[in-house]
C-alpha cells in the first residue's frame, strides 16, 4: 500500500512516522520550508514511545501524482480549503482520502471535493506538537487512532483500511479498524468540544477549572449537551466512554487542556468554528439546552474578531 501524508507536523508527522519505522511505503506532502527542514535533519520524532530519526521520502506541493493508495489529510480546519487543493492532484481514481481533522464539519466538503466513495472515516487521540526547529514532541503517551468504512464508500474501501490495519498491526500505535467509524468519531468529537470550549472559556486547564466552585458542574453540563447533541444525531456514546470522558475532564489537578487553549496563548488562528461552533449550531437544530457552549463559541468569536483587528 503506498501512503500519501498531506503535511509532516505533529499528527501527520507522528503517525506516517510511526508507519515508515515499521517498513511501510510512506511519502509526505509538503511545503517548501518544511521540506528543507526533513531534507537536512530528517523527520525527528520525540517521543515516550521511542524517537524516531529518519530520512522519510518526501514530495513538494504541486508535485504529487495519483499514484497512490491511500492519502492521510492532517490538517487544521482552517486550513482545509488548501489541503484540498494540495492533495487533488494525488488523488486518482482508486485512491482513498482518509481525513483525521477534528469534528465532523470536514465530511461534507472532502465529499464534495473527491465523492463520498472515496472519503473514509477516521479519528484520533494525540497530544503533540511541532517545534520551530522541525521536531515532533508527543506530549503524553496516548497515541490512538480509529479508522473505518463510512456509509457511501466504495465497496473497495474494506481491502484498503485492511491493509492500513495490518501496516499499523507493524507500529508500536494502538490503532483500531472500527465496525461504527462515525460512533468513533461522534465519541472523540464530544469529548474534543466540551475540553475545548471549557479550557478556552474559563482559560485555565481541567485541574484549575475544577478547582473552583462551579467549575466541575458547569463541565459536566457542557458534557451532557454535547453527548445529548451525539444521541440526537443518531450516535448515542457508549457509556464506558463517557465515563471516561469525565474522568479525565473533571479530574482534580490535572494540566489537561486543549490545544485550542495553546492556540490562543500563542496568538494563534484556532479552530472554533469547526469544533465549538458547530456543536454549537449541531445542538441548538436538535433543540438541545446550549448555554455553556454559546457562551464558549462566544469568547472564541470574540478572541478572534480581537486577533484580526490587532493584526491589521
Amino acid at each position: 500500500m503506498k501512503i500519501l501524508v498531506l503535511g509532516a507536523g505533529a499528527v501527520g508527522g507522528y503517525f506516517g512516522g510511526r508507519l515508515a519505522e515499521a517498513g511501510a511505503d510512506v511519502t509526505f506532502l509538503v511545503r517548501e520550508r518544511r521540506a528543507a527542514q526533513l531534507e537536512a535533519d530528517g523527520l525527528v520524532v520525540k517521543s515516550p514511545h521511542g524517537e524516531i530519526r529518519r530520512k522519510v521520502p518526501i514530495v513538494r506541493e504541486g508535485a504529487a501524482k495519483p499514484e497512490h493508495d491511500l492519502v492521510l489529510l492532517t490538517c487544521k480546519a482552517y486550513d482545509l480549503d488548501a489541503a484540498i487543493a494540495a492533495i487533488a492532484p494525488a488523488v486518482g481514481p482508486t485512491t482513498f482520502v482518509l481525513p483525521l481533522l477534528n469534528g465532523l464539519a470536514h465530511l461534507e466538503r472532502l465529499d464534495a471535493a473527491f465523492g463520498a466513495a472515496r472519503v473514509l472515516g477516521g479519528t484520533c487521540y494525540l497530544a503533540g506538537t511541532l517545534t520551530p526547529q522541525g521536531e515532533i514532541v508527543q506530549l503524553s503517551p496516548l497515541h490512538r487512532i480509529a479508522f473505518g468504512k463510512r456509509p457511501g464508500n466504495d465497496a473497495k474501501a474494506a481491502v484498503a483500511l485492511m491493509k492500513l490495519a495490518a501496516a499499523f498491526a507493524k507500529t508500536k500505535i494502538d490503532a483500531q479498524l472500527a465496525s461504527d467509524i462515525l460512533l468513533e468519531m461522534w465519541e472523540k468529537y464530544v469529548l474534543l468540544a466540551t475540553l475545548a470550549a471549557m479550557t478556552c472559556l474559563m482559560r485555565a486547564s481541567v485541574g484549575d477549572i475544577v478547582a473552583t466552585d462551579e467549575g466541575e458542574a458547569l463541565t459536566v453540563a457542557c458534557l451532557a449537551t454535547c453527548e445529548d447533541t451525539a444521541k440526537a444525531a443518531g450516535h448515542e456514546p457508549r457509556a464506558d466512554r463517557m465515563a471516561q470522558a469525565r474522568k479525565m475532564l473533571t479530574e482534580a489537578g490535572s494540566t489537561f487542556t486543549a490545544s485550542m487553549l495553546r492556540d490562543i496563548e500563542a496568538g494563534n488562528r484556532t479552530e472554533a468554528d469547526h469544533i465549538v461552533g458547530d456543536m454549537l449550531k449541531r445542538a441548538a437544530a436538535a433543540k438541545v439546552p446550549c448555554g455553556i457552549l454559546r457562551a464558549a463559541y462566544c469568547h472564541l468569536q470574540a478572541y478572534e474578531a480581537r486577533r484580526r483587528r490587532e493584526k491589521k
